[in-house]
């Protein structure tokens, strides 16, 4: 069905292949940079997968400005005014982002601060983020997760109130987004297992959101297909490149369907819950996916349902009573992530990553205030919360 009103917005050059990073010399050239700053951290740097892209600018007309190796892996708007700090000490006129989310957020940061001034804590309104920025950006990601590198949105934790920020605006879209296999075959499974549940969150989400639309909805189930397909040779094979670049696309394109329609419930409960107990985005993606779908499958029944060929396959989808579709896709969210414990270790519960019940008030009281509850498709109470989180525990 089309809705009455929608905008969808996906402007970032997408460059996706072997060898990808080599055409980086000819895309700053065409966006007229030249001098880039590298921002990336230091354990890329020591696993040689940030090299791949400073090798790869050594040999075009671009002289690196600086190489920034300090993001954390939950980066903060303290780190946010340093990058911008040493862009300018470094005379840099561009940022190349070589990394995961937490980098590629830096980077969008990075660039609100070095367009209007001042520090990031001053830029908390959209408002302030309206116009066009002073910043030439490529984002290189190094997880198949985020899809930071397409979207319009950066979430940067407050560490004195311990919140993660939310800003969102068109000018934090990167100029290109590069995919390229090399920068994702060494991650381990775990990793891999968690960031691809990211990616994976963001489709399902963004089909039962309340900016839900038919573009962002081939995006998000195309992304599914592909997570569904490619995540399990991923495990089976993590050298394979055929299987790094599709994740690495299935991620890209979760994050176009999600910065258009728009997360819900079970982000921001995965924003609180990394806010107040400092667990790992992905993971708490994959243990609350299932909790958040159930929530919603009273009013999100039929859009969950039109999933389960993408979640499933043709041949369950076919035999699922057209009723049973919405229950049936959230029960095969509940087999990839046990077959994910199985295989990875990865957490099926809040208290695998050390979430104590004592907090779940505290997550629960962030998670209502966070920014992406107001586009799911029916609004929790605090007790309501409370009960999900506490199923979760």
């Amino acid at each position: 069905m089309i809705p009455d009103y929608y905008e969808f917005c996906n402007s970032t050059k997408i460059v996706s292949g072997a060898r990808a990073i080599e055409h980086i010399g000819y895309e700053l050239a065409a966006l007229g940079a030249s001098r880039p700053l590298v921002l990336t951290n230091a354990q890329l740097l020591e696993l040689k997968v940030a090299t791949i892209v400073i090798d790869a600018l050594a040999d075009t007309d671009a002289e690196v400005a600086g190489v920034y190796d300090a993001v954390p892996v939950d980066s903060s708007a303290a780190v946010v005014d340093d990058v911008a700090r040493a862009y300018r000490e470094a005379g840099a006129d561009a940022i190349v982002a070589v990394g995961g989310g937490s980098v590629l957020d830096t980077a969008k940061g990075a660039m609100i601060v070095l367009t209007h001034g001042g520090s990031l804590m001053e830029h908390r309104g959209a408002e302030s983020l309206l116009g066009r920025r002073a910043v030439t950006f490529i984002a290189i990601p190094t997880t198949a997760g985020t899809g930071s590198e397409v979207t319009s949105a950066a979430v940067i934790k407050d560490t004195d109130r311990h919140v993660k920020m939310g800003f969102t605006s068109l000018s934090l879209l990167p100029d290109v987004a590069i995919l390229d296999p090399r920068l994702t075959v060494g991650l381990p499974p775990r990793l891999t297992a968690s960031t691809a549940m990211d990616a994976l969150t963001h489709a399902v989400e963004s089909v039962s959101c309340v900016q839900a639309n038919p573009l962002s909805d081939c995006y998000a189930k195309a992304a599914i297909g592909l997570i569904r397909d490619y995540l399990p040779v991923a495990l089976d094979d993590p050298r394979s490149s055929k299987a790094r670049l599709a994740l690495a696309n299935a991620a890209l394109m979760a994050g176009a369907a999600f910065s258009n329609a728009m997360v819900g419930i079970v982000h921001a409960m995965g924003h609180a819950a990394g806010g107040v107990a400092g667990i790992p985005h992905g993971e708490a993606m994959s243990v609350l996916l299932p909790h958040g779908m159930a929530y919603n499958l009273d009013v999100a029944c039929d859009r969950y349902g039109e999933l389960l060929i993408d979640l499933a396959g043709v041949e369950t989808h076919a035999a699922t009573p057209a009723a049973d579709r919405g229950a049936a896709a959230i029960g095969a969210v509940r087999s990839i992530t046990a077959l994910l414990h199985e295989r990875t270790g990865l957490p099926v519960t809040l208290g695998e990553m050390g979430v104590q019940p004592e907090q779940i008030p505290d997550i629960a009281r962030a998670a209502l205030d966070d920014g992406a509850m107001s586009m799911n498709p029916k609004q929790p109470s605090y007790e309501e919360l409370i009960d999900i989180l506490k199923g979760a525990l």
